[in-house]
């Protein structure tokens, strides 16, 4: 291969692009961008990080992309909790089931007594709490230092990124852009939700779906918490900027027609989750909407879709934590460097035309 061309500026086609780049093939390597770099889903992830999976696969890329944060400089280590109340045997036999399974992949995690729980944070509240967990290895990253960091190293390392550059497809491997109609060897798709348009071009359908996430920030509250997933509340947060980022939800929408404002009853009714969670009193700093990915089994499309042409996509909120390893990976078979790692997650899988029902990716039911 002499010449790729990977569409998304996000986290998982910077990740590819830098594989692509350094792989020493002598590679030319485009990177397009409809507007800037991460300016989609992955400026506004959450930038919650850990390796806390049940499944091998699942935990051996959460572990991989960490090191690839530590390694950046990026990660700000922070242990993450999850956690069932009383009354919700669903959730609470779920993580009963899942730490075996986590600590038999390796993984540093431990059922914790919500009484030590809390003498560690008094500021949370587990007086109602059945079960917990903890994950020591974790952390969260602001996705837009990441995405500045890797997209410097890419300029760097001599890719062309071009931003402010839709594209569209003319065939499986060329790319018509406002810089015009270029020819590639390779070209990879990891556009999120625009994904599935793009490679429409060429006839290729996915099983995709877009669904709009809710986040805010409160202001400053001089809190110390652990990132933490309450199951039953249904509603997550991680430090950032002296406050919270608390997010929640999962709300299928047309991707071009869909509300970027949080929703006021969302404001309202998460504060209120983390109040009833916490000792704290928080305000709304800022708040966002977002758009988020989802397959019928709610593992992603990775890998080769028509002859040249591959995709990244289907992530369900967990893209950007994983986005250093997946990007890794695809682009390790574009290179024809494959060592079997991403056909768990071939796009071949389904027809293209499945219906399913969205679920949110912080469900723990198949963590």
């Amino acid at each position: 291969m002499t010449r790729a061309a990977v569409v998304g500026g996000g986290a998982v086609g910077l990740a590819a692009a830098h594989r692509l780049a350094k792989s020493g093939a002598d590679a030319e390597v485009v990177l397009y961008e409809r507007e800037g770099i991460a300016s989609g889903s992955t400026g506004r992830a959450a930038g919650i990080c850990y390796d806390a999976f049940a499944e091998d696969l699942d935990a051996e890329i959460g572990a991989e992309s960490l090191r690839r944060f530590r390694e950046l400089g990026v990660l700000t280590e922070c242990p993450y909790v999850w956690l069932a109340r009383e009354g919700d045997d669903a959730n609470a036999d779920a993580i009963r089931e899942q730490v075996p399974r986590m600590q038999a992949h390796g993984r540093n995690v431990d059922l914790v007594d919500p009484e030590a729980l809390a003498e560690r944070y008094p500021q949370l509240r587990t007086d109602d709490v059945a079960v917990a967990a903890i994950a020591h290895e974790a952390g969260h990253v602001d996705p837009e230092e990441y995405a500045a960091v890797v997209a410097d190293d890419l300029r760097s390392a001599g890719v062309d990124v071009r931003t402010d550059a839709p594209v569209s497809l003319d065939g499986p491997t060329t790319v018509d852009s406002p810089t015009g109609t270029e020819a590639f060897d390779a070209v990879l798709v990891a556009a999120g939700p625009e994904t599935k348009p793009i490679v429409a071009d060429v006839g290729v359908s996915l099983a995709l779906k877009a669904y709009r996430a809710q986040a805010l920030v409160t202001e400053p509250l001089h809190a110390t918490l652990p990132m933490t997933y309450d199951a039953t509340q249904h509603v997550y947060w991680r430090p950032r900027d002296g406050g919270l980022f608390v997010g929640d939800g999962a709300h299928p929408v047309d991707p071009n027609e869909w509300d970027r404002d949080a929703d006021d009853s969302f404001l309202e009714s998460a504060l209120e989750r983390v109040r009833v969670a916490t000792t704290l009193a928080p305000d709304v700093n800022r708040s966002w909407a977002g758009l988020c990915t989802a397959t019928p089994d709610r593992d992603p499309l990775l890998g080769e879709v028509a002859d040249g042409l591959s995709v990244a996509t289907g992530w369900h909120g967990h893209g950007f934590m994983r986005s250093p390893a997946m990007g890794e990976r695809v682009a390790a078979q574009m290179l024809g460097d494959n060592d079997g790692s991403v056909a768990h997650y071939d796009p071949g899988r389904f027809d293209g035309d499945e219906e399913f029902d969205v679920i949110e990716g912080m469900a723990l039911d198949e963590e």
